[in-house]
């Protein structure tokens, strides 16, 4: 099954969209991860390659982002991840709330990390 991982500039913030989306779907395997790691609001290179590796599957992970920033630090942890697991690790430009509660669903439906995608991509969830 696919597995979400949820990066915020904020640790609160991320808790909180990983709270509604996993009871909207209690048997995917959500992470979330916020602020620096001394608590600050912002972005953790280390936080977020832990919680990829937490949350990795054989059928992929979807992450999803607040900012630009979490895009850009996401992005870094992908490349630096194992390179045979790099294509199963897609950041996904959509809404963060609607997109974790739909994404969420659609991973319990046992889809695939292509449909969830293109499922988020209809519905133009994207934030520009």
């Amino acid at each position: 099954m696919v597995s979400l991982l949820i990066v915020s500039h904020s640790e609160n913030l991320a808790k909180g969209i990983k709270e509604l989306a996993q009871e909207m779907a209690k048997e995917v395997k959500i992470e979330a991860v916020g602020g620096t790691f001394d608590g600050r609001l912002g972005n953790d290179f280390n936080k977020i390659y832990t919680a990829l590796e937490d949350t990795y599957s054989d059928d992929g992970v979807l992450v999803l982002f607040d900012l630009g920033s979490s895009y850009l630090t996401a992005e870094l942890v992908q490349e630096s991840f194992e390179v045979d697991g790099r294509e199963k690790i897609k950041i996904v430009d959509a809404a963060l709330v609607e997109g974790a509660v739909i994404a969420a669903i659609e991973m319990s439906l046992d889809k695939s990390l292509e449909e969830i995608c293109s499922k988020l991509e209809s519905l133009k969830l994207n934030k520009i």
